[in-house]
Parts: structure tokens; sequence; C-alpha cells
């Protein structure tokens, strides 16, 4: 589950650009982001918001082909997300994060929007994906049917809306945000979904903040972190990708069990004495998708 469908590599870092920022669309795939989210609804006011639109509709058109680099928009909520959906599918675009996600009927809605968007564009039916954002406790609650929704890769959680929902201070998510986290994870996996995206850090100064909270992200099962600033980027790649010993033992592993399977062995040790199962070498293939 660490590699999309059609096995291109998970992003590690997912960077915002506010849509009303000309120059900072400008530079937004070169600032070594794995994937760049052009933000039309909390960073654009609400006067900008149908001119961000178009500029951002715009912008899409323009771009080169970049497979290095993912892009997402992500929607304003109800019926202004739908316009935003009609305007911005083309075909340098990876997907759409609808905001403030309540149930899986909102997802019905977006998928015939996205489908009409996609047949304008010449676009294959289903090839905008859909990454929603959830930012209450209704729609946190309701997480495994959202992801059972058309066109859903994997999830995001709002922790600052869903802190207000819930009335929990600011800061960061730990631990009172753990059970959340946790939940999203789990729901992510039984659902056959990418592992979610890890929630941004208002902090961009803290840098070894960031570090230390993105490790822990990673240890509860997430595999990617949206930033707010380019500084945070390098820090959520580094902290998602696998270090060069943990690659080789993992290709070293996945070779033996190989081929112990095929002389007929059932029973294989790692190098520690460990037995090694199927489940151990369904975690060792995950790293290895993870490699770059």
């Amino acid at each position: 589950m660490t590699s999309k469908p059609g096995g291109t590599a998970v992003p590690r870092s997912y960077l915002y650009v506010p849509g009303d920022q000309p120059r900072m669309l400008a530079r937004a795939l070169d600032r070594g982001a794995d994937a760049v989210i052009v933000d039309l609804e909390d960073a654009v006011a609400p006067a900008a918001k149908v001119p961000a639109r178009a500029a951002v509709a715009e912008w899409l058109r323009s771009l080169a082909p970049r497979p290095d680099v993912e892009v997402w928009v992500r929607l304003n909520s109800g019926p202004a997300g739908l316009d935003d959906a009609a305007a911005v599918v083309w075909p340098g675009l990876a997907g759409v994060m609808p905001a403030k996600t309540q149930s899986a009927a909102e997802l019905v809605a977006l998928d015939a929007a996205l489908r009409d968007a996609e047949a304008g564009a010449g676009l294959a039916t289903g090839q905008v994906a859909v990454i929603p954002i959830l930012e209450s406790a209704a729609a946190v609650l309701d997480a495994s049917g959202v992801a059972r929704a058309p066109r859903v890769q994997r999830l995001q959680v709002g922790e600052a809306d869903l802190r207000a929902d819930i009335g929990l201070p600011a800061g960061d998510g730990e631990p009172e945000l753990l059970h959340v986290r946790s939940h999203v994870v789990l729901v992510s996996a039984a659902c056959r979904l990418v592992p979610p995206i890890g929630p941004v850090s208002t902090d961009f100064r803290d840098l070894a903040g960031f570090r230390t909270s993105t490790r822990a992200l990673a240890r509860l099962g997430f595999v990617g972190r949206a930033c707010i600033h380019p500084a945070q980027v390098a820090v959520a790649n580094d902290v998602f990708t696998p270090a060069p010993d943990e690659i080789d033992r993992a290709r070293a592993l996945v070779a033996r069990f190989e081929q112990a399977a095929a002389a007929g062995d059932a029973v294989l040790l790692d190098d520690d004495g460990r037995m090694v199962d199927e489940a151990v070498i369904r975690q060792a293939r995950g790293l290895l998708a993870r490699a770059r």
C-alpha cells in the first residue's frame, strides 16, 4: 500500500500554495516537494475566490509536463467546490482535495462533476483522483464511508478545523489527536487506500520540532506529510525516505524469502535469528516501494 495504482511512488511531501499568489505558483514546482496543493479554500479571501479559480485554471493549462511533481487543487466546500472542480480539471492535474468533506454523498456528487469535466478535457473517466480532507468530528467518525467513495486515493485530516469542532486548544495535535490519527491510518488500511497524509504544522520556523512530529507520524503509519512552507519539504522528504541500510536489508530479506519459497521451505530466519513470515515480507516490500 505504499505504491499508488499504476506503481508510482507515494509522495513524501505535499506543499500548500495559495491559489491567488501568481509568484508563488510560478515557483511551486521547483521547491523540492513531491506534490503541490494549490489552495482555493482557506488561503484565498472570499472576494478573491472566483478570480483565483480562473487564475489557477489558466496556470494549470500553461504547465509543461513534470512527472516528478504531482499537482493537486484543494477545493472549496459545497457548490463552490463543484465549480472549482469543473474549472481545474486538465491533463496535468493529479487530483483534487475537497475541503471539509462530511460524507460519501458529497463525493458522489463530486464524482459526477469530475466525469463531466474529464469528458470536456478529453481525459479518461476516473483519471482525476480525490483526497478528501476530514475537518469535523462527524467526518472522522464516518471516515470509512468517505474512504469507500468514488476516486478516493488516500485521506487527510484538517486538524485546525477539527480542533475547533471538538473544542480542543490550538497545537500540533500530540497527544490529544492521537486517537484520530490512528483511526484514519486504520481506516485507510482497512479500505486498501494509500496511507494517509500527515497534517500540517503551522510553526514552520521550528524545523527540529517538525522533524520530531513527522517521525512520530511515520511510526503511526503515515507515509507523507503536508507542508505550509518550503523549508518543511526537505524534512518530510528525509523522514519518509528509507535509509540505504534499511533498503539493503529489505532487498536481501525479500530475496532470501523468495529463494526459500522456491525451494519449498516454509520457515526462514533473518540475520538476527527471528522468524520471517509473509507479514514481515509485506512490510519489507512496502519499504522498498518507498525507496527512491
